[in-house]
This record gives structure tokens, C-alpha cells and sequence, in this order.
């Protein structure tokens, strides 16, 4: 009677009560059907859009130099001499698997050489063509395409940037010193080089220096590697069993050397080893024994190799060796009696095969090679490799002097008989797509740094 009654309330929480228990009860029906539905778009989720993992924390560490460990602190007990936890980093990929460049054939291209006779004065008379008037200059325009890959055209800014504060040199006969001359020529075009010094009749001896990069390409005259006499045309003087110090008495100094040689074997020597006469080639009216010169090749290559390996090893220091395979010679008939190489374009693939001295010298070399790598398998301090340019230079007849080692031959009309320079190459010529294979090496070598 004017006042509220209790049941009023009880019933309003009686309602609410109700409300609640049917909500629950709803909610629990539902649920699996809710789950049925989450599900399958989780599960979508989860497959196609993985959640990433989380890096550890020396992966989110920024990528430095400084935080790798020095080859002399790569193992635990050094480092632990050292002092302190040393860090360690993965080590990179290896360099991949070089290229078969000694596979390919000769294509026209219209680039223009990187120098001439003009813009490099290294280049010697008697390989200077252009200058001594050569009439047909199709010669220069060639590249070399090997089959399964790329040899890009000589990169200059790169190979010194590549062989930045090195010192290289060239040892061999004047093959190695035609490689030497096309290699600064090209160098030239993007620093100049100073000659710091010079030596020997021909200047046969000579090194300069690039300032910009702090890199010097010197020149060793030494035609058969180890130590000789040169009595040409007489009998040569070979002792196979002592390198020649003349060059390798400087390997403390150097970090790479590029062996040239092969030519000088065929003419005719009595070979020395231990002290003693082991025999002698094309020696007739001597009392030696006829023994040919393949073997004799392999002997002065391998007695070379080894001395730098073993001086390598015991100076600590790091060297970097190439071998230039046996380039042939283009002669038709004899060198000695006016042969000349009269042809003014490449061999195509197939029309001229590698075979005889030319085949059996670049085995030969290939194969002492591949032996002073096995010898050398636990030494990380030097890397060695053949430069395999033989069959390119075989198929390039017409990069050759020829009679142009002198100037304008036949001003004065077609002559009979004209000596002909059928070993050397012309510059610019061919002979620039061997340092183009060797810059290919050396960045796969730094390719590779870390692993040394």
C-alpha cells in the first residue's frame, strides 16, 4: 500500500538470472560451431603466411669487418692466447666453379681496342703492326666466346683495384713479356705507370709502378724458369734442378707471379741434373744422349713450382701463381727459312686442331700443374692456376707481326723473301684476351677471400 513489495525485486532478479543462464547456455551451444568456423582459417593462415622466426642475437648483430676473426686467430687455442671469447662469423660461399675459357670460338665485334700505338708507348717495334704499317686491321676486332659462359672485355679500374698495394710480375721468355706489355697498356688507359727500374740487355728486366693504387707488374727475363746459359744458336745450358734465383730469389717481395715459358725448349741444349749431364736435344756431333725436351719442360716447371711453394710456405707470406699455357706458333714452313702466317682471319671451330708439340706442351704444362696443386692442398697460403690459352691462340693465325716487326716491308714492293715473326702478337691483339682470363681469375680468387 504505498509501499514497494519485496517480490517486485525478487521477480526483476529472478528475469535477470533467467537472461544470464540462457545466454550461457547459448553460448556454450555455439561454441563448437564458432570453433568449426576459427579453425580453418587458421590453419589457412598458419600455411600460407608462416610466422617468421626469431633471429638469435648475434643474427641481428649489424654485418662488420671488425667482428670477424683474423686467419691467425682462427682457432680456439689461439684465440684463447690471444685473450678474451673470440667471435665468429659463417665463413662466405666458395668462389664458384671457374670457367672452361680454353672452350669457345672467335666472334666479330666492332669494339674499338682499348689502346693503341699512340696512346701507349710500351708497345715495341716489332709488335707495334698498326705503326709499321699493316694494311688489313680486321685483326682487331675478334672476341673470344666461350661456350657455357661470359668473358667480359678487360675491366683496368678493376684489376687494380683488385690487386691494390701487390706487387706482380711476369717470369718467362718474351712471350711473358708480350702478356706483360699488353696487360700495362691496357692498365694505362686508366693510370699511368711509372718505370722505376730497368736491368739487362733489351731491357729485359724492368718494373713499374702504379702510384694511384700502390701496385707494381715487374718483368723477369728467364726463358726456361730454372737456371740456364743461353748460347742460341748454339746448345743451351739447362740445370733442372736449380730454379733460377735471378726471379726467384725476390718471392719474399712479390704476391703474384705469372710463369710464361715453352718456346726456348725446342731449340737445341744438353740438359744438367744432379751435378751431371742427363742428356741433350737435337745435339748432334755431342756425346750425349738424345732425351727431347717434354720431359725436360715438365722437369723445370716442376723444380719451379716447388722452390715457390716451399719459399711460400717458409716466408708465411700469401702468393697467387699462374701458369700461361703454351701459346703456338702460326709458321707456314720453317721458322728459320722465311716461313710467314699469311692469314688475315681466325680459324673457325674445327678447321684447325690441337695436336702434336702444340697439344703435348700444353699437357705438359697442365699436367705439373695440377700435380703442384696436390702438393700445395694443405698449404692455404697459395693459390695456383693454369691460364688455359692454348687453343685460343692456336685459332688466331692472323694476330701475328708476321713482316710488319719491320716497318712498312714492302714500300718498296713485294720481296721474295721476308723474315716473319710468326710466335709474338701484335698490340692490341689476341694476346689481350689472356690478361682478360686472368682478371677473370684473380676476382674469383677475391671472390673468395675469406676462405684463404
Amino acid at each position: 500500500m504505498g509501499g514497494s513489495s519485496p517480490f517486485k525485486d525478487q521477480n526483476k532478479q529472478h528475469s535477470t538470472t533467467t537472461t544470464t543462464m540462457t545466454t550461457f547456455f547459448s553460448f556454450w551451444r555455439f561454441l563448437p560451431y564458432t570453433i568449426y568456423a576459427i579453425l580453418p582459417m587458421a590453419l589457412f593462415r598458419v600455411y600460407f603466411y608462416p610466422l617468421p622466426v626469431p633471429q638469435s642475437p648475434t643474427d641481428r648483430l649489424p654485418r662488420s669487418d671488425h667482428i670477424l676473426v683474423a686467419p691467425s686467430l682462427s682457432s680456439p687455442r689461439q684465440a684463447e692466447k690471444a685473450g678474451g671469447d673470440a667471435v665468429t662469423e659463417a665463413p662466405p660461399p666458395p668462389p664458384p666453379p671457374p670457367c672452361d675459357y680454353a672452350s669457345g670460338k672467335w666472334v666479330p665485334d666492332k669494339s674499338e681496342p682499348l689502346y693503341n700505338g699512340t696512346t701507349c708507348v710500351l708497345i715495341r717495334d716489332a709488335q707495334n703492326c698498326i705503326a709499321h704499317g699493316r694494311p688489313d686491321l680486321d685483326y682487331l676486332y675478334w672476341r673470344w666466346k666461350p661456350h657455357q659462359c661470359h668473358l667480359p672485355r678487360f675491366q683496368p679500374i678493376k684489376f687494380l683495384q683488385l690487386v691494390r698495394n701487390k706487387n706482380v710480375a711476369f717470369v718467362g721468355d718474351s712471350l711473358a713479356r708480350n702478356q706483360l706489355e699488353s696487360l700495362v697498356c691496357m692498365l694505362s688507359t686508366v693510370s699511368d705507370p711509372i718505370l722505376v727500374y730497368r736491368d739487362g740487355e733489351d731491357n729485359k728486366f724492368r718494373k713499374w709502378n702504379f702510384p694511384g693504387h700502390n701496385m707494381t707488374i715487374s718483368a723477369y727475363w728467364s726463358p726456361f724458369l730454372v737456371k740456364g746459359e743461353e748460347n742460341f744458336p748454339d746448345y743451351n745450358k739447362l740445370y733442372l734442378d736449380s730454379v733460377n734465383e735471378r726471379w726467384a730469389g725476390d718471392l719474399g717481395s712479390l704476391d703474384m707471379v705469372v710463369l710464361s715459358f715453352g718456346h726456348w725448349f725446342v731449340h737445341p741444349a744438353v740438359y744438367f741434373e744432379g751435378g751431371s749431364a742427363l742428356g741433350c736435344h737435337y745435339c748432334t756431333g755431342l756425346n750425349h744422349t738424345e732425351i727431347g725436351f717434354y720431359g725436360v719442360l715438365r722437369k723445370a716447371l716442376r723444380t719451379s713450382l716447388k722452390a715457390l711453394i716451399a719459399r711460400t710456405r717458409a716466408s708465411g707470406r700469401a702468393m697467387d701463381v699462374l701458369v700461361t699455357m703454351f701459346p703456338p706458333a702460326h709458321f707456314e714452313g720453317d721458322w728459320d727459312k722465311f716461313g710467314s702466317c699469311p692469314k688475315t682471319k681466325p680459324y673457325q671451330e674445327g678447321e684447325k686442331l690441337l695436336e702434336g708439340m702444340d697439344a703435348e706442351m700444353r699437357k705438359s704444362l697442365a699436367d705439373e700443374v695440377e700435380a703442384a696443386k696436390a702438393d700445395a692442398r694443405d698449404f692455404s697460403g697459395i693459390r695456383l692456376e693454369a691460364l688455359d690459352i692454348t687453343k685460343l691462340s692456336l685459332m688466331r693465325p692472323d694476330g701475328h707481326p708476321g713482316p710488319y716487326i719491320f716497318p712498312f716491308p714492302f714500300a718498296d714492293g713485294v720481296k721474295d723473301r721476308v723474315q716473319n715473326d710468326c710466335v709474338h702478337w701484335c698490340l692490341p691483339g689476341p694476346i689481350d684476351t689472356w690478361n682478360a682470363i686472368l682478371l677473370e681469375a684473380i676476382k674469383r680468387w677475391r671472390g673468395g677471400e675469406m676462405n684463404r
